[in-house]
């Protein structure tokens, strides 16, 4: 397996920390209004990521957050005279209903902030006690200055990031870089900690969690969209360098953004879509084939040309598998081998860095085998069984459900009809016959 490290801005080939095992951390939402299809680039893209190496023997643990503290989540919950958990509970529920629509997996663990507090003030406090952080005012600053390497990840020098941080300079801190690990605060839900009553900082959050769901190891791959880079990131890094000595992954994987017809998704300009009317539009399979027509480090652009393309492709490859497992069962045989060559020709395409566009193109290959297959008069089920084999799993590592097509006694019964039908050359009965099966979704 090879990935682009963000880090080292090179593919380079993927060596676990444990053997056969990968665990993973993706950066999860901040839970105060519904997920964006920006928001379902990053479900899809590690989903894809998690069943590709699932597929190659790796046992994957995946860990994604829930931001349940924030600005934004006490804004909505004064706006809708709601508490904050309300707020959050109502749309991690739907989240979790976009990401299991997405047909993605749930993540093995989903840590909330709200209930990782503790662990979280004990961190904060070992930073202060170490001295890369400072109190002013019962808030907390990180002192930028004292970890060597900042601006690794973003590959951005130090003193050009000073000057476009003056831009906003907070009086308080020592550095314009320095960011806050604790706040004030005088609205909303707080906490009590040794500096003041408020409420953690984002960029400590992830930083903390990572650390108690895998036991205060070093974890291999670190995810997120790209947006994330800097400065979250760059400063969760900053933190566990200060105080664990650790970059806290090996790998760091990005997804690129989402435009809509050509255009950065924005509220200003109005473009905004919520992914679940997205998918109820045009369908979680489409949505998902969409988004992977795309490598997933570039930008990937929506629009109307990209989902008509992406229903075309997916209705030829699900008539032939249909047609497969009603042939098949017309025969009264059952599908089954191994899988054809052409799924190891998808596994090395997802193998280089997740090559989903070359590994698609193996998917139309397999589709093209099939139809040649099934035109044979003397029809090899053992050869289609393989075919079908191999794309049953690229479906499912890209995250694709084509129901099985199993045939009932009455199917079976209207098929022997429409073939009498035809061999005795009643034309019309024939059609009515040929219209129902259609309609049954068999022809």
């Amino acid at each position: 397996m090879k990935l682009f490290n963000s880090m080292s801005r090179e593919v380079e080939e993927f060596q676990p920390i444990h053997e056969n095992q990968v665990n993973m951390y993706v950066c999860g939402p901040t839970v105060y209004n519904h997920a964006h299809i920006g928001n379902a680039r990053p479900i899809v893209v590690f989903d894809t990521l998690r069943k590709t190496f699932e597929m190659l023997g790796y046992q994957v643990k995946m860990v994604s957050n829930y931001t349940d503290v924030d600005d934004k989540i006490i804004k909505a919950a004064i706006e809708r005279h709601i508490s904050e958990k309300e707020v959050t509970e109502e749309f991690i529920k739907a989240y979790n209903d976009v990401r299991l629509q997405l047909h993605a997996k749930m993540p093995d663990a989903a840590p909330k902030v709200t209930e990782t507090m503790d662990r979280i003030i004990a961190f904060i406090d070992i930073l202060v006690k170490k001295g890369y952080a400072y109190v002013v005012d019962g808030d907390v600053y990180f002192r930028v200055g004292e970890v060597n390497q900042y601006g690794g990840l973003s590959h951005q020098q130090v003193d050009d990031l000073v000057i476009g941080a003056r831009i906003d300079e907070n009086s308080k801190k020592e550095n314009p870089l320095d960011f806050t690990l604790w706040k004030a605060t005088e609205e909303g839900i707080r906490w009590e900690s040794p500096w003041s009553l408020g409420r953690p900082g984002w960029h400590t959050e992830c930083v903390v969690m990572i650390n108690k769901e895998f036991d205060g190891e070093l974890i291999d791959i670190h995810g997120g969209g790209m947006d994330l880079k800097f400065p979250h990131h760059e400063n969760e890094i900053a933190q566990s360098r200060a105080a664990f000595g650790n970059p806290i992954a090996n790998y760091w994987i990005h997804n690129g953004m989402v435009n809509i017809d050509g255009e950065k998704m924005s509220k200003s300009l109005g473009n905004v879509i919520w992914a679940k009317d997205m998918i109820a539009k045009i369908g979680a399979n489409v949505l998902r084939w969409v988004m992977l027509s795309a490598h997933y480090r570039g930008p990937l652009n929506i629009n109307e040309e990209a989902i008509a393309t992406a229903s075309k492709e997916l209705e030829r490859i699900s008539k032939s598998m249909t047609q497969a497992y009603v042939k098949a069962g017309l025969a009264g045989v059952e599908l089954q081998g191994d899988a054809a060559e052409i799924w190891d020709r998808f596994l090395e395409a997802m193998q280089d860095d997740l090559n989903t566009p070359n590994a698609v193109a193996c998917v139309f290959e397999a589709n093209k085998q099939l139809n040649q297959a099934l035109r044979q008069k003397e029809v090899d089920f053992a050869w289609i069984g393989s075919l079908m084999k191999a794309l049953e799993q690229m479906l499912y590592v890209l995250g694709i459900e084509i129901p099985k097509t199993v045939l009932g006694e009455e199917d079976k019964a209207i098929f022997a009809k429409w073939n009498a039908a035809k061999a005795e050359k009643q034309f019309e009965e024939a059609d009515r016959y040929r219209m129902i099966l259609i309609e049954r979704g068999l022809l």
